[in-house]
């Protein structure tokens, strides 16, 4: 006999959200993105890489469902780094872990405090120090894949950001193999999921995630550093053109998936080679 509500854990409501309420907004989605990028393959280890926040623990929570109706094997490592968190917030994500039954898997770096002296692109650098770190880590605990918890919005704001700011074309890959580490691969299953369903779930579910927990943001939170004051720019933009039209973010998501070549200056290939279209233009 299925218990009622009350009678649930809070571990059981999440997991009862996913199934019911959530299922074709958050779950469906994660199993779609699974399948269309090709994600997950038999006897695949994955370490899924918990940061703390929303994303990554429903990351977590949706693997965890994803398992129990798996077609064919696969394992499950659930590994959380701490960078140098207070003892505030590393606290908080082992209690929330305990809360909703992710056995996590944590060790310890020192990436804070070698990024915090940093002037140019601290953020980028403290992200590429983290990857490393897991693969290192998934490497040692029998992994082959890493899974992050980037979801829909982020790939939109990573194309206007790479435009406007990096003036060049592209975006964040479902899939990539990594270049330091053979024969790993990253993964982000949520990539067509849409932050505000992720907000909802978690609000549905009265939870508390971390936000950002780096010095930057500890230091003073209304002065983030200029990389995450960028993307909250085009996190404005994109509201102020979804006004005039609602359908502006998927015809950004769409935009590098409909790349018409022969209307490309240039571009540059898996090597960095450049191609222009004067290499060809007098070609009949």
């Amino acid at each position: 006999m299925q218990k009622n509500d009350e009678s649930l854990t809070k571990n059981e409501r999440v997991e009862l959200s996913i199934r019911k309420k959530f299922h074709s907004s958050i779950f469906s989605k994660f199993c779609q993105g699974i399948n269309r990028y090709k994600l997950l393959s038999p006897k695949d280890k994955v370490a899924v890489c918990i940061s703390g926040g929303k994303d990554s623990m429903l990351m977590a929570k949706l693997f965890q469902e994803l398992k129990k109706h798996n077609k064919f094997p696969f394992e499950l490592v659930f590994l959380v780094m701490d960078p140098g968190y207070s003892k505030q917030n590393r606290e908080q994500i082992i209690n929330n872990a305990k809360e909703l039954n992710v056995p996590i898997d944590i060790f310890n770096t020192d990436i804070f405090d070698n990024v915090t002296e940093i002037e140019k692109s601290p953020c980028y650098i403290c992200a590429r120090m983290r990857r490393g770190y897991l693969y290192a880590r998934a490497r040692e605990l029998g992994c082959n894949k890493i899974a992050l918890g980037h979801h829909y919005d982020d790939v939109i704001e990573t194309i206007l950001m790479g435009m406007l700011y990096g003036g060049q074309v592209q975006t964040m890959m479902p899939k990539l193999k990594s270049t330091n580490f053979k024969g790993m691969e990253l993964i982000r299953p949520m990539y067509l999921i849409r932050e505000k369903d992720i907000e909802a779930w978690r609000d549905y579910n009265e939870l508390k995630f971390l936000r950002c927990a780096c010095k930057f943001t500890e230091r003073d939170e209304n002065n983030l550093h200029e990389e995450l004051s960028k993307r909250k720019k085009i996190k404005r933009l994109i509201e102020f053109l979804k006004k005039e039209n609602n359908q502006v973010e998927a015809n950004i998501f769409k935009s590098v998936e409909n790349v018409i070549l022969p209307t490309v200056i240039c571009y540059k290939d898996k090597k960095g080679n450049r191609h222009s279209f004067l290499d060809t233009y007098d070609e009949e």
